[in-house]
């Protein structure tokens, strides 16, 4: 797993790298089905970690957002599981909220992640068993144990609906578009929790759940189910990750709502 550490860690800073440049070149940007936009920096992104980490492994599988799907990849024990570009909105905008976040995926579960954020030169990665850490250094989730005055990144008017049984209490809350980001905050400790109330996929969520865990962060959907990972639907309801006494208390909160995926 050491080795595959090495790999996707250069991987990432690499085409972090490639991403910065032709976005100073100035990006070309299209809208993807569903509206989401997409540019010419994520396709080459996903191009180039296609390439390379397909010919290091060449029996792993590989489920990317900017790849169509190809079922090949349920028959594989390991796979790459990719966001080239994660938080796109971020990276047209020149905000620095963005990333590369790439796991290896072993029967079901990461067991190697690497979350890298170019613009901020933060690199987050764990291994299996190995504790997670920031350039490096190791980290820790939080030890808050209440929703009040915790710092929570996630989307605040939904917050403040008024369709809520118990009203959220006061708590500072932010947003970062980058989903692996935000998980990665909240493994860090900087913040408490992040809450996304729809649906999220495994390329969201694979590398950045091993970072959390091996920090002591609990990650789970808005019913407490953990997820299993290279499914034939890579999308999961919904993402409540949070410091380990935090997490049940904002699970008695959300859990009563019914969706799908």
């Amino acid at each position: 797993m050491r080795q595959d550490l090495a790999l996707i860690e250069d991987a990432a800073r690499e085409v972090g790298l490639v991403a910065r440049r032709l976005k100073a070149e100035g990006l070309k940007v299209w809208a993807k089905d569903g509206g989401s936009p997409v540019t010419n920096a994520d396709i080459a992104v996903d191009d180039l970690l296609r390439e390379r980490l397909g010919a290091a492994r060449p029996d792993y599988g590989w489920l990317s957002e900017e790849t169509a799907d190809d079922s090949d990849r349920m028959a594989r024990s390991r796979l790459f599981v990719v966001d080239p570009i994660d938080g796109t909105v971020a990276f047209l905008k020149e905000k620095p909220f963005w990333a590369v976040s790439i796991a290896v995926v072993e029967d079901g579960q990461p067991v190697v992640g690497v979350v890298h954020a170019p613009d901020l030169d933060e690199t987050f990665i764990a291994v299996a068993g190995g504790g997670a850490f920031l350039n490096g250094a190791p980290i820790i989730a939080s030890a808050i144990d209440a929703v009040e005055g915790c710092a929570m990144l996630g989307d605040k008017p939904m917050f403040g609906h008024p369709a809520w049984p118990t009203p959220w209490p006061e708590m500072r809350i932010e947003t970062r578009n980058s989903i692996a980001y935000r998980m990665c905050l909240v493994a860090e400790g900087r913040f408490d929790a992040a809450i996304a109330l729809t649906s999220k996929s495994e390329w969201d969520l694979a590398a950045a759940d091993l970072i959390c865990r091996e920090a002591g962060a609990v990650v789970t959907d808005h019913k407490g189910q953990g997820y299993r990972y290279n499914q034939p639907d890579p999308r999961a309801p919904s993402l409540v990750c949070a410091a380990p006494a935090l997490h049940p208390l904002i699970l008695e909160r959300v859990r009563h709502i019914e969706r799908r995926n």
